[in-house]
Order: C-alpha cells, then structure tokens, then sequence
C-alpha cells in the first residue's frame, strides 16, 4: 500500500529523535518590494500581519518571542525541542552582520536545535550563502523560498519583482552548498487556469528542492488584491474547500515521491480574512483530504514521470 505522501514530520524525523516545532519570528525585517528597492506595497495579495502568531512581534527580542513560543507549545509537548522560523517578510534582507547576530541569538535559545529562514530569491547574496553553508555543517538548516508561481506572466501580474529564472538559479546556488531549501506556492493566483497549476508541479520536479509549502490564494484586508476584487469581482476565482481539495489531489499525483510536502492550506486570523472562509482549522482540511486521497487510492506521485517533467 503505498503512503499517501511524504510528510515534513516523517522528514524531520530523520533528524531529531523526539518531537520538534518550528517557532515563528518576526525580526523586523522589511521587503525590497515594499521599501522602494523593487517597489511599494508589497505583492498584491500580501498582508503579513495576517500569519503573525500572537508571540511574534517586533516588539520582542528573538529571545523574547522564542521563550514565549516555547510557552505556548509547552502545554501541549513538554518535551521537545524546536526550529526557530524566521517567517515574517523577508528574512535575508539586511547587512550581513545584523543577521548573524539575529541567527546566532536564536541558536543560542534553550532547546532550539536549528534554523528554517524564508526569504526571496533575489535576496541571497554570496556572503550570506558563505555563512550560511557553514551554519548548514554545524545545525539543521532550511532556507525558504517565496516562488508563489512558476509562470512569469503571473509574477508580473502581482508585482513580485522577480522573474522565475531568478527563482530557479537561486535554488541551485542553495542547493551547490549544500543547504537544504524549500519552496512556496500559491494557488489560484489572478489568471491561472487549473492546467496552468498542475503545470507547475511539473517544473517543480525539476527544481534541487526539498520541501514545498502550498496554500490557496486568500483575500486578505489591506491588500492591493481587495481593491482589484472590489472593482472586478471575477478578477480571480476562490476555491471552496472541495473544489481545493480535488485540485491538490491532482497536483500531489504528479510530484516526485521524494519531495516533502510541508503544508497543503492556510488560515488568515478571521479580523484579517475577507475570503474564502471554509469554516475549517487548517489540520481539520488536511484530514479530509487525507481522507479523500485514501478512499480514491490517490498518493503522490501516482502520476509522476521523470521522463515528462
């Protein structure tokens, strides 16, 4: 019987013996995208006070907010240790110095066994790599990717700055030092057709990555996308919960089997969320998905071929 799909706990497990949670920071970084590098605002969809747990504030050292994370787990596990997950903008987006202190500090921290840094692809410069593929030798290390698409229409549509041939050459420099590296992506972003989306694991397969993190495009306050929705409501089409779920069916089928599958779906807190709200905790729609995979006898790469991707 084959397993439905490579989960990132059946992934982790490899590396830590007991049980491990990634605790979220935000360092107070800002984005090339929204300080005038790039451009102002940020992506069109993009409000990242939307996915800020409550412990992650600026207002706190990376101390501070890791000893309060630790808090918040400790109920549930007593016993584990954890990932310090650098999640909030753009996370290798300073002077070098500034972020080895904020890295190391976090190293430092009681029961914090490594790193997991998301950041752009156009933020890696070779000094930073330099660091970064020696802390690789010396604690777990996974560094984060925004591709949010594969399509370079699609990225110039909502204003990410970077085009996909950015995206694929800084995972290969990732991947050339021996660091493990991950991948995001968005679906149902403005003007993809659900066959441009099954297109994107294709190129996926191709790509040095080890993990890979989707969600469903959501409609979130203070937004540039609310304001194209309030002008053309059919600017974009939201999923509901079924009609996602049969569309990561069909995606998870043609990943390669060995690339872990970090997260399927994401919840904006309801004060930020103006839509899709399906009613369901992010684990309850994992369950039902499971669920539907295992009663059709779906599993990834059930679809895949090396020879087609």
């Amino acid at each position: 019987m084959h397993k439905l799909y490579y989960s990132f706990p059946e992934f982790i497990g490899q590396y830590f013996k007991g049980k491990i949670q990634k605790i979220s920071l935000d360092a107070g970084f800002s984005c090339p995208n929204r300080d005038g590098s790039l451009g102002r605002g940020g992506c069109s969809y993009c409000n990242n006070l939307s996915f800020n747990p409550s412990y992650s504030s600026t207002k706190r050292s990376i101390s501070e907010q890791l000893a309060e994370g630790k808090e918040f787990f400790a109920h549930k596990y007593p016993k584990m240790d954890y990932l310090a997950y650098f999640q909030s903008y753009t996370n290798t987006y300073d002077k070098l110095d500034r972020l080895i202190d904020l890295y190391e500090e976090a190293l430092r921290f009681p029961g914090v066994k490594g790193l997991v840094i998301a950041t752009r692809p156009d933020c890696l410069p070779d000094d930073l790599l330099d660091y970064l593929e020696q802390l690789a030798k010396r604690c777990f290390l996974l560094v984060e990717l925004g591709l949010e698409s594969t399509l370079d229409r699609t990225l110039k549509e909502v204003g990410r700055g970077h085009d996909y041939a950015c995206s694929v050459n800084a995972l290969n420099k990732i991947a050339q030092r021996r660091i493990l590296c991950g991948a995001h992506i968005i679906l149902g972003l403005p003007g993809e057709s659900k066959e441009d989306m099954l297109a994107h694991a294709g190129r996926l397969n191709t790509l040095p990555l080890t993990t890979l993190k989707l969600h469903q495009l959501q409609l979130i306050r203070g937004t540039r996308l609310e304001e194209q929705v309030r002008n053309n409501p059919a600017y974009v089409h939201f999923f509901d919960a079924g009609s996602y779920a049969r569309l990561l069916i069909d995606f998870i089928e043609r990943l390669r089997p060995g690339l872990v599958l970090d997260r399927f779906v994401s919840q904006a807190p309801a004060e930020w969320l103006i839509g899709p709200d399906w009613g369901l905790k992010n684990y309850e729609f994992t369950h039902q998905l499971e669920k539907m995979m295992r009663a059709g006898g779906h599993y990834q790469g059930r679809l895949y071929s090396g020879s087609n991707n």
